[in-house]
């Protein structure tokens, strides 16, 4: 299953996610280690965040695959100009994407795909290194549930595209023999995963599953990001614990 998700939304929680990932890192020590990033301090989180919206911004508008750039050598600034520098990246994202059009086809890893397709990647990994930056810095993190809920689901459509093997070639241990996964959270109906020959399948919704994942829906996020341990307490697995752990070794995005 492919998620149908809203535009609007998705521009207005980059920004929710941006300049909350913002607060908890502007003006901090460049130096900071990351705890869940442990290659990089805050300064190459707050490099790659920012270097990462412009580029996609420059992929729309040429409407080519471009090369992935190096985070080390993005130049964020002094911490008290990271804010800015971070604002005008996701401003200059969003302007790209609208100019654009969010249906036109744009290059992809995997082919081309509406420009939205780039919209919820930025907001799926803006919202990830959000936890990052307040990780490493001790600031709360908070994300709105049904902008977690469409991380989840972004993530899922990428584990569920067949040329993802072509750019993740581990996501091809995912195949299984109908082995369930479900996601189960707090309020709603979570996600169901289908493990089958041809790659995993997903679909909204409750149903028999060989491992339950239950938790609020920002922890399960958290818990697929490989941000969370699955033995956290913010989290329940019940079943075939293995599995679950199988899965997680195998979908680092």
């Amino acid at each position: 299953m492919t998620s149908t998700p809203d535009t609007a939304r998705l521009v207005a929680g980059l920004r929710e996610q941006t300049a909350a990932f913002t607060r908890a890192a502007a003006g901090r020590d460049p130096g900071t280690a990351v705890p869940t990033c442990p290659d990089w301090p805050l300064r190459t989180l707050v490099a790659h965040v920012g270097q990462e919206h412009r580029w996609t911004a420059e992929l729309v508008r040429r409407r080519e695959q471009l090369a992935v750039p190096d985070p080390w050598q993005a130049d964020p600034g002094a911490p008290d100009e990271w804010a800015a520098w971070l604002r005008d990246g996701v401003e200059e994202l969003i302007g790209a994407i609208r100019e654009t059009g969010p249906e036109t086809g744009i290059q992809t890893f995997f082919g081309p795909r509406p420009a939205v397709f780039w919209l919820r990647r930025m907001l799926s990994d803006t919202g990830v290194h959000h936890f990052d930056a307040a990780a490493a810095t001790g600031r709360v993190f908070t994300i709105a549930d049904d902008l977690a809920a469409e991380v989840i689901e972004e993530g899922l459509d990428l584990l569920a595209e067949p040329a993802f093997e072509t750019v993740k070639p581990e996501v091809a241990g995912l195949r299984g023999r109908g082995e369930r996964i479900a996601l189960r959270p707090a309020a709603g109906p979570g996600w169901l995963i289908t493990r089958t020959p041809d790659g995993p399948r997903w679909e909204r919704g409750p149903g028999r599953a060989d491992v339950v994942v239950s938790g609020a829906v920002a922890d399960l996020m958290l818990v697929c990001a490989r941000r969370v341990p699955p033995h956290d307490e913010r989290v329940t697995v019940t079943g075939d614990r293995a599995l679950f752990d199988h899965w997680l070794a195998h979908t680092a995005l």
